[in-house]
């Protein structure tokens, strides 16, 4: 795809992905993955190895894909051009943020909006930058911090930093790998605040274990071995576990998954017995009920 066929900067990004694969050290990592995304919050929910990571970082152009197509703006990350193009709209949090222990908060993420060339074309490039970062920096709560080194920071300050680089220069693609990983319940209410405040003019893409996170999502996407299992609004993944919801108060037989409640009670997903005391499913059950196998007699 050339750049003169790419969609103009400014919006949401758009991903077009069909059939995406992706090998990692001889095991199928994503198996055709097919996505159409653009703008809100998505959150991509799965099991440990399930493939979240490799596909953000496909996504994010760190990655190449082995096969199948993806498009970002009508932009080919396959391309070098594109690539480039690509990555001065979007804004990535990894699972390691890799700071440099003995520099400086602010130096380590205006190094990053030298990178996107913030400020380029102005007539004062270096105070933009200044100003960017100043303000990104207060976004995540760490305006006081912005003389520390980055090895006196707590494991929560350091992914906020991360985060403050990933939201410079105002990205239409937020891609965030398990950002609430190591945030306290404060921290993580802030998080939140910010995805919010950007679901009308990015496509926010957040990688999570956490169902509560996707509660608060436009679209949620379970992958299960490297697949897509279900694409939709959290409403719909909880649904998808209605009917296959009861508490009973003997200890349940084969079920996709049960546990032990508060008052004694358990929780169970599957095939219900006869008369069982049905309950509403959340979106937990739903995601459970969709990854967990069913029992075997």
């Amino acid at each position: 795809m050339s750049m003169s066929q790419a969609r103009p900067r400014g919006g949401a990004a758009q991903i077009l992905a069909f059939g995406l694969r992706k090998r990692l050290d001889g095991t199928e990592a994503l198996s055709g993955v097919d996505l159409a995304l653009e703008g809100g919050v998505v959150t991509v929910l799965g099991p440990n190895g399930a493939g979240k990571t490799t596909l953000l970082r496909c996504l994010a152009t760190v990655l190449a894909i082995d096969d199948g197509s993806l498009l970002i703006d009508g932009l080919d990350p396959g391309h070098e051009s594109d690539r480039i193009e690509i990555r001065r709209r979007l804004g990535y949090l990894p699972q390691d943020v890799g700071l440099a222990e003995s520099v400086r908060v602010f130096d380590v993420v205006e190094y990053v909006a030298v990178l996107k060339d913030i400020g380029r074309g102005s007539a004062d490039p270096a105070r933009v930058r200044r100003h960017a970062v100043h303000d990104v920096l207060d976004q995540v709560g760490l305006a006081d911090r912005v003389a520390d080194k980055t090895g006196e920071l707590s494991g929560g300050m350091k992914r906020r930093v991360g985060l403050a680089q990933a939201l410079l220069g105002s990205p239409s693609l937020l891609l965030l790998d398990e950002p609430a990983a190591g945030l306290d319940p404060d921290e993580r209410l802030r998080l939140r605040s910010i995805i919010a405040e950007r679901r009308q003019r990015a496509t926010v893409i957040q990688s999570s274990h956490l169902t509560d996170e996707a509660a608060t999502s436009d679209r949620v996407l379970v992958l299960v071995d490297g697949r897509v299992v279900f694409v939709g609004p959290p409403a719909a993944l909880a649904a998808t576990a209605e009917g296959r919801t009861w508490v009973q108060h003997e200890t349940p037989g084969p079920v996709r998954a049960s546990w032990l409640q508060a008052d004694g009670s358990y929780r169970c997903l599957g095939t219900p017995p006869a008369g069982a005391q049905l309950v509403a499913p959340t979106i937990e059950d739903g995601y459970l009920f969709l990854r967990s196998p069913a029992p075997t007699h």
